[in-house]
């Protein structure tokens, strides 16, 4: 079982929740269990930010969707090009899968799953770091005490031995009108 679905077994022990190896194979008829809603925190209108600054970079919508079987975002950069990404669980295989689309040529195809602080999905990007470079991209997704999201991604040029920060960004809940 990889580190990622044993971190969501011990939470999932805890609850009394069945674990993905439990799940594996079961019929689902609704998208209404544990492993679907585990993209939950993710879900919301956020501002986001460079991780350690006050500058904004975009605008991001994510959205539980299709009866709560997909979570999808909308990427709105300030500057720059933006993309949609659709995310699922898979009950066969007990693992999440996002697809990553934007305006480049190649969409992105990552697979992983929740842990005790968020979720992590790992995918291999062609071109990430240049043309004709291509690389293993993780993104581990955490969530914050106060209601933010970090998105921390990482680069491997060279199958996982080692991997090099890539990003850092932090979604924030967009202020409601009160007025």
């Amino acid at each position: 079982m990889s580190s990622v679905l044993a971190g969501l077994a011990l939470m999932q022990a805890a609850s009394g929740a069945p674990t993905p190896e439990e799940l594996k194979g079961q019929p689902i008829l609704s998208c209404a269990s544990p492993m679907h809603a585990a993209f939950d925190f993710w879900v919301g209108e956020w501002d986001v930010f460079h991780a350690g600054s006050e500058e904004k970079v975009a605008d991001s919508t994510i959205e539980r969707t299709h009866g709560g079987c997909a979570v999808i975002e909308n990427w709105k950069p300030l500057n720059g090009r933006g993309g949609t990404s659709l995310n699922h669980f898979d009950a066969n295989t007990g693992e999440w899968h996002q697809k990553w689309m934007g305006t480049g040529p190649h969409a992105v195809e990552f697979t992983g799953g929740p842990t005790v602080s968020g979720m992590v999905i790992t995918g291999y990007w062609r071109d990430y770091v240049g043309q004709g470079r291509s690389a293993w991209v993780r993104m581990t997704y955490s969530r914050n005490e106060d209601g933010s999201v970090r998105q921390f991604g990482e680069a491997s040029v060279d199958y996982g031995v080692t991997w090099n920060a890539s990003f850092d960004l932090l979604y924030r809940p967009k202020a409601t009108d009160t007025d």
